[in-house]
């Protein structure tokens, strides 16, 4: 698809004709089911929303149209879930014993268990149960799903490898704890899930 523009949405505009494609043909919802869980959540639904409008730009500029701006819901939106679950790392990395007594922040050599790096990504949090074995962190803002645990158990079995003192233990946080998570979960060893909840209270300030 060659696409002529003044606009630098190149990619999206290509998904957002996929996308009109799938819904025209009746196969949107199997894709999101089978290949793009996340479409279904309010994220992807943002997502989506704006590939439709990114598409409808463009047709009114082939057509001479004036269209609306592209409005930053997406971006309003990721920059939210970032900014929560860096608040989520932040709060969880200083208060690690609210999951478990004798719960404490992995640090050696100078390097800190948050945004711990390994072969192919970044752990989380890397923590140390009063055992001393580690205790390997997987947040999710939304919903922890099966890949969730795929990740995991991948950062579970570099650290076992490569700090040894194993076997490791690991622990899904989310919001939402899917029901395939949930079952998955049951036929693996030394992984827990947990949800967590926020909140916030107003009170009157000081004249």
């Amino acid at each position: 698809m060659e696409i002529e523009w003044d606009r630098s949405y190149t990619s999206s505009l290509r998904r957002g004709y996929i996308v009109d494609l799938f819904q025209k043909t009746g196969i949107f919802q199997e894709f999101k089911d089978t290949h793009w869980p996340e479409g279904n959540t309010p994220s992807g639904e943002t997502v989506t929303r704006r590939y439709q409008r990114i598409k409808a730009a463009y047709e009114d500029f082939l057509s001479g149209r004036e269209s609306e701006p592209i409005e930053d819901e997406l971006e309003d939106e990721l920059d939210r879930e970032f900014a929560t679950e860096a608040d989520l790392r932040d709060f969880l990395s200083k208060n690690l014993e609210c999951i478990e007594p004798g719960l404490h922040l992995y640090e050696h050599a100078g390097i800190r268990g948050v945004e711990y790096p390994v072969g192919d990504g970044r752990i989380d949090i890397l923590a140390v149960d009063r055992a001393g074995r580690f205790v390997v962190f997987e947040l999710k803002v939304s919903q922890g799903r099966n890949r969730a645990l795929g990740q995991l158990l991948y950062y579970m079995s570099w650290i076992d490898e490569h700090l040894g003192n194993g076997p490791c233990r690991g622990v899904i946080i989310a919001r939402d704890i899917t029901p395939d998570l949930a079952l998955a979960v049951k036929r693996t060893q030394g992984v827990s899930l947990f949800r967590y909840k926020m909140t916030f209270s107003v009170e009157p300030a000081d004249k």
